[in-house]
């Protein structure tokens, strides 16, 4: 069983990291990447500053906890001793960010022995840091998050995602059709981690996406949990790369179930 004290310790670090990651990225970024002219492509600023940021992040998480695991998106992956894992995404959302919109986030979250227990979403350009601690609430800087209260799937705004890969989007905007006319109104923010983070916020009452990679989700789910969402796949099954779904307790098993007969799942 993991302590109060490490958990202390482990979101101090990843605040830390997260709020260090989120200035170079900002701070870094050229006023007018699109046209950035000492690149080949923009994509290519977008690239190191992704690169740049997991970096230091993995410096720091270096000098601070030495012993740990650690599975960052632009390839770090380290074994560890310790039985702490971080899962970095050093910037979820790189279309918002090439495009200068500001819904992008440095997603950290650490895993002991196998278990999410700190997750840590900042957003540099909206002023905003999201944490959660196992067992501790999900929080917006030092106010305690809740999701939204009970309101039926008629009701619900609802967040999701797209993938790159054409087949795969294909498949994912029918299941976007046949979703629409169930619930209020879609939405594509551009960051899981975020989304997930508004869900504990009560700006969404659910979100869902297919293909996620663990380090855009792990941050961000156990924001959605700890703030009293409820997390899942398809039916019975835990959020994968599958499929993941963050919604409120009154929206949940009816969305899940939609999405399920929708054929959310797969390609």
């Amino acid at each position: 069983m993991i302590s109060e004290e490490l958990k202390a310790e482990l979101l101090d670090v990843g605040l830390d990291a997260a709020r260090q990651a989120g200035e170079l990225l900002r701070d870094g970024r050229p006023a007018d990447l699109a046209v950035a002219a000492t690149k080949s492509s923009p994509i290519d600023v977008v690239t190191e500053m992704d690169i740049a940021a997991e970096k230091l992040i993995t410096g720091i998480l270096a000098r601070r906890r030495p012993e740990d695991g650690l599975l960052g998106e632009e390839g770090a992956d380290v074994p560890g001793t310790s039985g702490v894992r971080w899962v970095v995404d050093p910037l979820d959302g790189t279309v918002n960010y090439l495009y200068g919109l500001p819904s992008w986030s440095v997603s950290i979250a650490a895993e002991y022995e196998g278990r999410t227990v700190v997750g840590v979403v900042a957003a540099p350009m909206r002023g905003e840091t999201y944490h959660a601690v196992h067992g501790g609430g999900a929080w917006l800087g030092g106010a305690r998050l809740a999701c939204r209260a009970a309101a039926p799937l008629d009701q619900a705004l609802v967040a999701t995602g797209f993938a790159y890969l054409q087949a795969r989007k294909e498949q994912q905007a029918e299941v976007a059709r046949r979703v629409v006319p169930r619930v209020r109104d879609i939405r594509r923010g551009g960051s899981a981690a975020l989304d997930l983070s508004d869900v504990a916020a009560g700006r969404l009452d659910a979100y869902y996406e297919r293909g996620l990679n663990p380090w855009d989700l792990a941050a961000g789910e156990l924001i959605a949990r700890e703030a009293g969402a409820l997390t899942g796949g398809r039916p019975g099954q835990p959020a994968s790369g599958e499929l993941a779904l963050a919604a409120t307790p009154a929206v949940f098993a009816s969305l899940q179930a939609l999405l399920d007969e929708a054929g959310a799942w797969h390609d």
